[in-house]
């Protein structure tokens, strides 16, 4: 038996702990807001199923980071049957997206009509490269679709812990300064390989000094789509003492030709680590261009003021 109070038996009882009040109260989780544009990866390159299976695992780590995101993939140089174009995937949220409010009138539910953008597209680049961006651009206008662009996802410092841990993976930079732990194959300068031209290299060169902050060695950006601009690095490197050089690729990865990455550390005389591919910042990144696009923040999300 009990009463209102608690258990005629007097025992205590467990209470709610109450929602702590003010500024220091808990963030509650961000949710997609209803109606809100799908988030569009726009993903460069050749379609491959390696290049889907890197494509699909960024969406994860972004829907798990905003439940609730209608989240999409296109393809630039897509087929529109096995990798859907980005073109075909802008046509195809708008048709569905009228369709949903046709289908609230129909059945009688007050709906507002649909209005702002459809989509949020965000390039799958690491760094800046206008031939691409413009063949993005190219593909929204195609579309007819009212679409916003974002920006690529760096510089920004979850890149350089990124490259980070994939040059330690490769054997090429200890993981962690504080250990103080040498690895025998670790470099003493590191390339960052970037594509776009001299406007990518300059973009790469600020994440590539947060990264030498990380690893305490030179690190210089050079640019594989212009000849001869990694070997010239790896010289400059190599005249300021350097001997033991590693080349890490500041690309997410479907957007490069592997062969050219290995033909470049093969003229540099350095070893390689792999692409950024699917570490968890590229879909934090992305996510973030969508959300700063959209205005959105955890404390927007539930009224309460930015501080």
């Amino acid at each position: 038996m009990s009463s209102p109070t608690g258990p005629a038996s007097g025992l205590p009882v467990r209470m709610p702990r109450p929602r702590q009040p003010g500024r220091h109260r808990r963030p509650e989780p961000l949710v997609a807001p209803e109606g809100a544009p799908a988030f569009v990866l726009a993903v460069p390159g050749v379609p491959s199923a390696a290049t889907r299976g890197l494509a699909e695992e960024v969406v994860s780590i972004a829907r798990s980071e905003l439940p609730g995101l209608d989240a999409r993939i296109g393809y630039l140089d897509g087929d529109d049957a096995e990798f859907p174009t980005l073109r075909a995937v802008l046509t195809h949220a708008a048709a569905e997206r009228t369709a949903r409010y046709e289908q609230a009138v129909a059945a009688g539910v007050a709906a507002k009509e649909p209005d702002g953008p459809v989509a949020v597209v965000v390039p799958l680049l690491a760094g800046p490269d206008s031939a691409l961006l413009r063949q993005v651009r190219q593909s929204v206008m195609d579309s007819r679709v009212a679409a916003d662009l974002t920006d690529v996802l760096g510089p920004h410092p979850l890149l350089a812990e990124a490259l980070h841990v994939r040059l330690s993976e490769a054997g090429l930079a200890r993981a962690d300064r504080a250990r103080l732990f040498t690895v025998a194959t670790a470099a003493d300068g590191i390339i960052l390989a970037s594509v776009g031209g001299e406007e990518a290299v300059q973009a790469a060169g600020i994440t590539g000094m947060l990264l030498a902050a990380r690893l305490a060695v030179p690190v210089m950006a050079a640019a594989l789509d212009q000849e001869g601009s990694i070997s010239s690095v790896a010289e400059q490197l190599r005249s300021s003492g350097s001997t033991q050089l590693a080349l890490a690729p500041y690309l997410v990865g479907p957007e490069i030709d592997p062969d050219l990455l290995a033909a470049a550390a093969e003229e540099a005389g350095c070893s390689t680590a792999e692409p950024l591919g699917a570490y968890p910042a590229i879909g934090k990144l992305a996510l973030a261009q969508y959300t700063t696009t959209l205005g959105i923040s955890p404390q927007q999300q539930q009224g309460t003021p930015v501080r």
